[in-house]
């Protein structure tokens, strides 16, 4: 029978004793909420959290570690209003309502569009902006489409949560899921749609600043779109955010913000400009977020995979069964509804974890439930004669594992296991999702308010190559260190 060393266990111990208050303990009480103490006992909460895309310009957009957009100047003349700190949480569009609901922020600031599902979900706002949908072609429009009522078997780009993609379901058309409406230009652009339904202000902006917009509209939506703030339902927000939204109304801050936005003429840097500005940030991301990130995910998923590839090989049914168990559950689900379940699902249920914390968790997880396979074919390849002849010796099986099976096993898992951690490196894209900033995300940050994605995604591609680089030189040189373990 197979068991863990006492050394192994010790520092699996330590290590659990060092990071289990991180990992159980609530969120921090700078990110909780509280209650203003004033005469009018306002229900506001103040820090006010806002969800925010940060990349859906010109209404929302980051600039470095600052927010800006139309969406923003406006919840942020509201904070002031109301005498509350705004904090802003960057949040990708189709996690936006389930990051509201597990409490995440307070309120989302993001061209929220009134319909009545949402009325029945989430407390609204007054409307702060009335604007409409318009349908948008290729330049060329193969397709001929012209009107609404021409997108009937065709294709439309929308974003699948987004009220847009019911106004283009509506007409007959088949949506095409994207993240947002710059994926849907491109789309559009490339041939691979036929139509757009969006924001008519949004498309305006878009024309107005893209390099090469390649695309016109041919048609206004009947219906006008009201743009709102949402809560939770029962939040009791909304009154205060309403009156300060009507004061700005009267007093003309809103028209202002507005003509900010869509009056005026902005320059559009050129990609070498965007190169430079944006370099050190994104390389700052990639050291500060995407390596850490990578290397505690592979350390920690590495000491899980080592025990369950020992539970895999036990002659005892229990730990056997539950190693096979936890493989299977990692193995047969995707990562990113992995990382869905811990920071969106367990706070139903009273479990909450910082976006970091909860990624090194679903990466360690899926770490250590591939790994484990490779760790446990690489003991089983060296030869029954190596345990004999250490038991020949004295050697305790545990004693054995340790300084005689190991080290062989280790130069046959590294090519794998050197490929697991170059796959996790690129995996930790995907924690933008739960609210986590990496590089790719600083790449979608960097690019969405002028839409030149090729020079930033380029650039992101870069760094990513460059860590692989690396890490592949790592691999090689630990193989030669290993090599000297191989029995001849």
């Amino acid at each position: 029978m197979i068991t863990l060393p006492r050394r192994l266990a010790q520092l699996l111990l330590a290590l659990a004793l060092a990071l289990g208050p991180a990992l159980l303990a609530p969120p921090s009480a700078s990110a909780a909420p509280t209650e203003r103490s004033d005469t009018t006992a306002s229900k506001v909460p103040n820090p006010l959290r806002v969800g925010t895309e940060g990349v859906y310009a010109p209404f929302s957009v980051k600039q470095g570690d600052d927010f800006t957009g139309f969406d923003v100047e406006v919840i942020k003349a509201v904070g002031e209003r109301l005498g509350v700190e705004v904090e802003f949480v960057g949040t990708p569009w189709d996690s936006m309502f389930a990051a509201l609901g597990a409490g995440r922020f307070d309120i989302v600031a993001n061209q929220v569009n009134v319909n009545p599902e949402r009325e029945k979900l989430y407390d609204l706002s007054d409307p702060y902006v009335d604007t409409a949908g318009v349908l948008v072609v290729a330049e060329d429009n193969p397709e001929g489409i012209t009107q609404l009522s021409d997108l009937k078997g065709k294709k439309a780009a929308e974003n699948i949560t987004s009220s847009w993609a019911e106004v283009a379901e509506e007409h007959g058309a088949d949506v095409v899921g994207v993240d947002g409406m710059n994926e849907a230009m491109a789309s559009l652009k490339e041939g691979r749609v036929d139509a757009i339904v969006n924001d008519k202000l949004a498309v305006r902006n878009y024309i107005a600043t893209a390099p090469d917009p390649g695309v016109k509209v041919v048609a206004e939506t009947d219906d006008k779109a009201q743009s709102v703030f949402a809560a939770k339902k029962g939040s009791g927000y909304m009154p205060e955010i309403n009156k300060a939204l009507a004061e700005m109304e009267a007093d003309g801050t809103t028209q202002q913000i507005y003509d900010k936005y869509f009056s005026a003429d902005n320059a559009t840097p050129s990609s070498w400009d965007l190169v430079k500005t944006n370099a050190w940030p994104m390389a700052w991301k990639a050291i500060a977020v995407t390596i850490p990130l990578t290397a505690i995910s592979f350390v920690v998923g590495l000491a899980l995979a080592l025990v369950t590839a020992i539970g895999r090989m036990s002659t005892s049914a229990l730990p056997r069964g539950l190693a096979r168990a936890y493989i299977s559950v990692i193995r047969g689900t995707p990562l990113l509804v992995q990382l869905f379940l811990i920071f969106y699902a367990l706070p139903e249920i009273g479990v909450d974890f910082p976006p970091f914390v909860a990624a090194v968790i679903a990466l360690s997880l899926n770490v250590g439930g591939y790994a484990a396979e490779i760790i446990r074919s690489a003991i089983e390849s060296i030869p029954r004669g190596q345990w004999e002849a250490a038991q020949t010796i004295g050697m305790s099986r545990t004693t054995a594992l340790r300084r005689i099976i190991l080290p062989q096993a280790a130069r046959t898992a590294i090519p794998p296991l050197s490929n697991t951690l170059i796959s996790l490196l690129k995996d930790t894209s995907l924690t933008s999702i739960i609210l986590v900033v990496e590089l790719t995300q600083a790449a979608r940050f960097a690019a969405a308010p002028t839409f030149q994605y090729m020079p930033m995604f380029g650039l992101a591609a870069l760094y990513y190559w460059i860590i692989c680089t690396v890490l592949s030189l790592v691999q090689d040189r630990a193989e030669e260190r290993f090599s000297r373990y191989v029995a001849a």
